[in-house]
């Protein structure tokens, strides 16, 4: 299976370089990063009797772009793999890691209007709501049409998607289950940018498929889900401020109706030598005793290893339809060199709604380290250090789990990724 799409994409790259000579630029570049981890409490409190985790993840990704008067197209096809995953002389990768991460076309219609058709990243702002999911090897995409506008300092993208297993003739039940696999997706994002300011509103609707029956196999239904909200950015003075509000409504599920939000403030200010970094989030949460409805906000397709804690405990493929979370965090970014870096980031993490037995809301306390290195123009070191200091209350929203063992994640990436060839092909002809 593995030969036969790398067969199929040298057969694709032949073509493509063959017939499109004319074209105005071709760009070929390589993404290749290893990470190793040592994991001993990360994503969730390390339990009694256990050992830590620890090995090597690599992605290699090939990005191949075409860029014409009216036309762009960007294939980036990729394997992701733990060292080791697969015997050394199996004649195949045993794990089928190769896959196909983008594909996709963009036709510009006229100055203003153009539209996107294909397997691609959709990420706006902060990636909050949306993103690319970079941290994780093998990222975030979507099979989807964007509808884009843009004029001066004013966009607007109208997107959508409708999914389904293959094609068959009868029936549209979706049966590939998931938090975060939607059957169908529309949304709006609109962007006004200002000299140093800017603010957008996205409206996003996400569809459900709903199953019941003793297997959980029986179709019942749609839920639709709703997002609507805002993100802006603004300097005062020497202070560059960040903040986002969003609400979700509509039915978490076929018997649940929904009403969740979330609202973020952030300020930094730079010097010559440390950004410092103050900020808050909010997201709301569901009573653990029960509430008549579900107030469990969740950021569905967003780069969530950003945002409240790089050991990801909350809303990393996990803690929906929980509890919440309120997060406080102070960071500062200090410059070590002439190509080096050091984060040092601390959240403060309580509990949004009440959990059972009016139990202490607090949560725990996080801290993260973050070292980085340009070794080379295409070439930048990581070295990360997380610890995780969890209350008792902790264990309430992590199914049951000891709070007093050390909890605590170290890591070290390597990105490699050069540029292996930019042309222009029209040059060729001439």
């Amino acid at each position: 299976m593995v030969n036969q799409k790398i067969s199929s994409l040298l057969f694709f790259l032949f073509i493509f370089t063959a017939i499109n000579l004319t074209a105005q630029t071709l760009d070929i570049d390589a993404d290749v990063r290893a990470r190793f981890e040592y994991r001993h409490g990360y994503n969730n409190l390390f339990p009694d009797n256990a050992e830590p985790a620890a090995f090597v993840n690599q992605r290699t990704r090939l990005n191949i772009g075409y860029k014409a008067e009216k036309l762009q197209l960007f294939i980036a096809v990729q394997d992701v793999s733990t060292w080791g995953d697969t015997r050394q002389i199996l004649a195949v990768d045993g794990n089928d890691s190769f896959s196909l991460f983008q594909a996709w076309a963009q036709l510009h219609l006229n100055e203003n209007w153009s539209t996107k058709l294909g397997r691609q990243v959709i990420s706006y702002d902060d990636e909050r709501i949306f993103g690319g999911l970079d941290w994780a090897m093998q990222g975030r995409f979507h099979d989807a049409a964007i509808l884009k506008y843009k004029k001066d300092s004013f966009m607007v993208d109208i997107g959508g998607a409708f999914s389904q297993e293959q094609p068959r003739n009868e029936g549209n039940t979706f049966n590939i289950q998931g938090f975060f696999t939607y059957k169908s997706m529309q949304y709006a994002y609109l962007k006004k940018t200002w000299e140093k300011s800017s603010a957008s509103f996205l409206f996003l609707n996400t569809g459900f498929q709903d199953f019941t029956g003793d297997a959980n196999d029986v179709a019942n239904g749609v839920s639709y889900r709703q997002t609507a909200g805002t993100y802006f950015k603004l300097p005062i003075q020497n202070v560059n401020i960040a903040g986002s509000a969003y609400y979700q409504f509509g039915k978490a599920n076929a018997t649940t109706d929904l009403a969740a939000y979330q609202a973020s403030l952030e300020g930094t200010y730079k010097t010559d030598k440390i950004l410092y970094g103050l900020g808050l989030e909010l997201l709301s949460g569901t009573d653990q005793d029960g509430d008549s409805k579900n107030k469990s906000f969740f950021p569905l397709y967003g780069t969530n290893h950003k945002f409240n804690g790089f050991m990801d405990y909350f809303y990393a493929g996990n803690h929906a339809n929980n509890v919440g979370l309120n997060d406080v965090y102070a960071k500062a970014v200090l410059t070590t060199g002439e190509k080096s870096n050091l984060l040092i980031k601390g959240h403060y993490f309580v509990a949004n709604a009440d959990l059972t037995g009016d139990a202490d809301k607090y949560l725990g306390t996080e801290i993260d380290l973050v070292y980085t290195q340009t070794l080379m123009p295409f070439v930048k070191l990581n070295v990360g250090y997380s610890h995780m200091f969890a209350s008792e209350s902790m264990s309430l929203v992590k199914g049951g789990r000891p709070n007093d063992n050390t909890n605590n994640w170290g890591w070290v990436r390597l990105i490699i990724n050069p540029n292996l060839l930019k042309t222009d092909l029209s040059k060729l002809v001439n």
